[in-house]
Parts: structure tokens; C-alpha cells; sequence
């Protein structure tokens, strides 16, 4: 299906106005079309779409969420989107000319960079304050005041400015959360091949370049199980391995896993399992009906 290609949805590839933007509510134009606006795109338009309250349904290279909340959707160049507002939506669309997206992004800087690529920022405590934003580009667009031009742009920049640090604050949100699972792969790596010496948590943790505690409060939050839960795991799995699928002793399991003593294996593997390590091993044997004398 071929998407179609409009300035301003329904009206083909004219720009009608001088202006550098243009600046409607919602409801205008979607009311003109039974409140749905089909899939489309803009070949060189950046739109803002304030949306102050009612519903939204907003489709964006193919998918589709829900806004029930105060939020600015940021639809870029050259990307395939659509809406369909309940007939109570109350917001704005703000649409950039290319040369003002250009000159909008030279301002801020590449680090609040952000009319390049979709996204949703919900308004939470700025609800008030953005409304307030694009109400007043509305009254200036629909004026003709000194220093109308001069205003507009203004006003626009501090709409981008805004997303712009939303999208910062969501980067920087991730970042300790992609710093950490890094972390725990790491660690856990670490836990893999140095297991069978059974090396201290605050070893590891160095290893990996963080503190007893950062790593203790990491794995708890991102695996649930403290440091040393997780060495004690894999050793347990270990041992659990050698007892079903080799003939060796419990002493020799002992020694292979880093144990001072069969006796303290003995008890660390009941502590964790709730029997022995022999009864564990003719428990399987016999589930499995081999003799456990064989």
C-alpha cells in the first residue's frame, strides 16, 4: 500500500504558509476527519503533537499506543504515523519546515538533539506548563504583533529544548541499568571460572572493579540472590553434577570444589539441599534404578 505524502495532512504537498512553522489544535483538523488521521508521512516536516487531555491513539512506523495522559509525541521527517483522538481531545500540533528544524538544532546543540527520532515524553508535572507553552504559540501564530516571527521561534525552541531534556533524563535513567547488567555479566563470569577455588565476594568485586557493597546491592536488585548466594549456586551445581554423573568420591568432590574436608562439603551441601551429599547421590540412583552399590 502506497503511504501518502502531505505538507499538512489532507491538503497534498503545498507548504501554505510563509511561516517556518505552523500551529493548530488538535480538534481542527482531526474533527475534518471524523477524528482519525490515516497512516502518512511528511517528506521534510518535523511535527510536535501536544496532547492535553482526552485520548489518542498514536501510531508511529507501525506501532500503536495509547495516550490517556498529558504527553508531546515527536514524529520526525520521512516517518509513517496516524492517530485516531476521542472527540473530547484537547491539544496541538505544532509542525517545523526543515530549514527552522535545522536552525532549531544548531541552537540547542547535538546534546539536547532530539526532532530526529519518535518518541513519546509524558508531560507528568509539566502538564500545566506545557499547555501553557503551546497555547501561547497558537495566540501567536494566529496574530500578527511585532516581532511575531522573532516569538514563534522562540516559543518553538523551548518545546524542543523541553523533549530535548526529557530524552536526556530517559538516557541517563537507562544507562545505570545498562551499566549494571554489565556488571552482573561480568561477575558472573567471574564466578565461572574461578568457582572450584571458591574466591572471596570481595575479590570478585574488585576483580570487576566495584565495592562489596555496590555488587551486593546489583545482584540483589538484578538476580535476586546476594553475591555470595550466586558462588554458592554454582558450586552447589557442581557438586550436584559430580555426584549423578561421575564415580568420584565425596572426598574427591570435596577436593575439586575447594573444600578444606569432605566433612565441611558435607555440610555445606546439606545446608543448601537439605540431606548429604551420599544420600542425594543414592536418591538418584535409586529414581533412576541403578544400585547405589554398583
Amino acid at each position: 500500500m502506497s503511504i501518502p505524502v502531505f505538507k499538512l495532512y489532507g491538503e497534498g504537498v503545498a507548504w501554505p504558509t510563509p511561516d517556518l512553522l505552523h500551529c493548530e489544535t488538535i480538534p481542527k483538523r482531526s474533527r475534518l476527519h471524523h477524528w482519525e488521521i490515516q497512516p502518512h508521512q511528511h517528506a521534510d516536516l518535523c511535527q510536535l503533537l501536544y496532547v492535553h487531555s482526552g485520548e489518542a491513539v498514536v501510531e508511529v512506523e507501525g506501532q500503536r499506543h495509547t495516550l490517556r495522559e498529558a504527553a508531546l509525541q515527536v514524529v520526525p521527517p520521512l516517518c509513517v504515523h496516524g492517530f485516531q483522538f476521542s472527540e473530547n481531545i484537547e491539544g496541538y500540533v505544532l509542525t517545523l519546515a526543515a530549514p527552522l528544524v535545522s536552525q532549531l538544532q544548531r541552537q540547542v546543540g547535538e546534546t539536547l538533539r532530539v526532532l530526529d527520532t519518535p518518541a513519546t515524553y509524558r508531560a507528568g508535572n509539566d502538564r500545566d506548563y506545557l499547555h501553557a507553552l503551546f497555547t501561547a504559540l497558537q495566540r501567536e501564530y494566529q496574530g500578527a504583533e511585532a516581532g511575531r516571527d522573532v516569538l514563534l521561534h522562540s516559543l518553538a525552541n523551548v518545546a524542543v529544548i523541553w523533549a530535548g531534556r526529557q530524552a536526556l533524563q530517559r538516557r541517563a535513567a537507562k544507562q545505570p541499568a545498562q551499566r549494571g547488567r554489565e556488571y552482573l555479566s561480568r561477575f558472573t563470569e567471574a564466578v565461572e571460572a574461578n568457582y572450584a577455588r571458591q574466591p572471596s565476594v570481595e575479590a570478585l568485586a574488585h576483580g570487576i572493579g566495584l565495592s562489596v557493597a555496590h555488587l551486593n546491592s546489583l545482584c540483589r536488585a538484578l538476580a535476586g540472590q546476594s553475591p555470595l548466594q550466586i558462588v554458592h549456586q554454582r558450586i552447589l551445581l557442581e557438586a550436584k553434577r559430580n555426584l549423578l554423573y561421575t564415580a568420584m568420591s565425596i572426598s574427591q568432590i570435596a577436593d575439586r570444589l575447594g573444600f578444606a574436608d569432605a566433612a565441611y562439603f558435607s555440610r555445606f551441601f546439606r545446608r543448601l539441599v537439605g540431606v548429604s551429599p551420599k544420600a542425594f547421590r543414592a536418591a538418584s540412583q535409586r529414581s533412576s534404578g541403578v544400585s547405589a552399590d554398583s
